[in-house]
């Protein structure tokens, strides 16, 4: 259904938007920083290798031997460094069969070392055990099921991941438990996703994911086969209260590129090169608090973009799409808005969509987290009639998009390259009209007058390049930008714009 775009990796210089705005004022300041700090992670078969010989001390584990990885963590203590001799590591054909590291378990791989599931093993490293480090080997062919994760099955705590590969897996790659490092490795090809970051047993808090390679996840194109299911893509993070999103390169995914879903908080999304993922680059859904700053978008959400057009769907699919989320101050974290600042989006369809579903809220039928409330209200049934009518539940019980801060960003589009005129340059904050349930106090149009005058949201000092319109409101009303910036909308103060300039 979908097709994966390929683009040649080169170095992408900012584009200089210097022009008049449409009211004739001076040029807005050129965007910040917009491309990844240092090298793009290009860590897909060149990880630094692993120690040609076992170093002092540790476990050798020996390829030719069947279950001699997991023999030796179980007759080992804790703490114990295993090193994987060169070779391809097996399990036995019991579809159980597994690892389970203890506390402080190291786990190092010599130069050609793959630890390889045949597609008969579910997992690979799994159980509860906390501190664990695995690093320079190949990880490949293990068959979790959906949902589930191969590294990390069961997101123990404080696992560190480095220079690792995992690869053709069914599933997740990983999952990801609290204060996981997850460090200039590659995550390619695998069934679902790169990485699933959720936990059953604790909230996973203190993530990191920096200087790794996400690419060509959802081999199995899981949207295919569950329509809507929103379970595909390179990352998704699922209730994760601090993450640091840092210097990755997200690429040519079957879906999304980067997918924060439900009650996420305190994220920093920063210096990312996220290019040619078939759908939206960055999504955070029912999530609050974050930082997407100095990221390069590129060529993202072309094919689904497409597809939304082709069947008349007119709601504009983003790059950056905020889906009832955004800043709020009664949540500890870094920030209490919710800021898109710095960034380059060069040829991708459409922009920045900042939604609100005046249907979507604790204890509706038409939330799709069901079962989930906001992390204001901890007790889903409190949301019901008459109660929700009044304050502070009318306020709380439904996520918002609200402290939402858009600028120093650079918009570039030549549309007519992407053969996509008039349909795939748009931008803008919008919601829709309030109909269900018959009990809700959110009917008609009070989401969208809220989210549009009401809640705080801010674009200025912006830089536009092509042929840029704006979302306004409700999805049918699209206007360009002297209209924007005027009454009553007033965005985009200081922001720059040239139709023309686009390519």
């Amino acid at each position: 259904m979908r097709r994966t775009l390929v683009l040649l990796l080169g170095a992408l210089l900012p584009v200089a938007l210097a022009s008049c705005t449409s009211s004739g004022a001076a040029p807005a300041p050129v965007a910040g920083s917009t491309s990844p700090q240092g090298p793009v992670a290009a860590v897909c078969d060149h990880a630094p290798p692993g120690p040609a010989t076992a170093p002092a001390g540790a476990v050798p584990v020996d390829p030719a031997v069947v279950d001699d990885l997991s023999a030796k963590t179980k007759n080992s203590p804790p703490g114990t460094t295993f090193w994987l001799a060169p070779g391809t590591h097996r399990l036995s054909d019991d579809e159980y069969a597994q690892v389970q590291p203890k506390d402080g378990d190291v786990y190092l791989g010599a130069p050609g070392a793959v630890f390889d599931g045949r597609k008969k093993n579910r997992y690979a490293f799994a159980g509860p055990g906390k501190d664990v480090r695995l690093e320079s080997f190949t990880v490949q062919g293990f068959a979790a099921p959906r949902d589930e994760g191969v590294v990390n099955h069961d997101s123990g705590p404080g696992w560190v991941i480095q220079h690792l590969t995992v690869q053709d897996n069914d599933g997740a790659g990983l999952m990801a438990g609290p204060k996981q490092q997850v460090l200039d490795s590659c995550l390619r090809r695998n069934g679902q996703y790169g990485m699933n970051a959720y936990s059953g047993n604790a909230v996973v808090t203190g993530l990191v994911l920096r200087g790794t390679e996400i690419t060509g996840n959802n081999t199995a194109n899981w949207e295919a086969k569950v329509p809507e299911c929103g379970c595909t893509g390179g990352v998704k993070f699922w209730a994760v209260d601090g993450a640091d999103v840092v210097g990755n390169w997200v690429h040519d995914n079957r879906g999304t590129g980067l997918w924060a879903d439900t009650n996420n908080n305190d994220f920093l999304i920063e210096g990312n090169l996220i290019e040619s993922n078939d759908s939206t680059a960055i999504i955070y859904e029912t999530s609050y608090n974050a930082m997407i700053r100095n990221n390069t978008f590129r060529r993202n959400n072309l094919p689904d973009g497409r597809a939304h057009a082709d069947r008349g769907d007119p709601f504009p699919s983003a790059t950056i799409y905020l889906s009832e989320s955004g800043g709020e101050p009664r949540l500890k974290a870094r920030t209490s808005t919710l800021e898109i600042s710095g960034n380059l989006l060069q040829d991708n369809w459409n922009g920045i969509i900042l939604w609100e579903n005046a249907d979507r809220f604790c204890n509706s039928p038409a939330n799709t987290s069901s079962g989930s409330c906001t992390k204001l209200v901890p007790n889903v049934s409190t949301c019901s009639a008459p109660a929700i009518a009044q304050k502070p539940l009318y306020n709380d019980c439904r996520w918002k998009t609200q402290r939402v801060v858009v600028q120093h960003n650079q918009f570039t589009l030549n549309s007519k390259a992407l053969g996509c005129e008039e349909i795939c340059g748009r931008t803008g904050v919008l919601a829709n009209f309030g109909s269900f349930p018959d009990w809700s106090p959110y009917q008609g149009a009070v989401i969208q007058q809220a989210i549009t005058f009401q809640q705080d949201n801010s674009w200025h000092d912006n830089a536009y390049a092509g042929p840029w319109t704006f979302v306004a409101r409700e999805m049918s009303n699209i206007v360009g930008i002297g209209e924007w910036q005027s009454s009553p909308y007033h965005q985009d103060a200081n922001s720059s714009y040239r139709p023309n300039g686009g390519g």
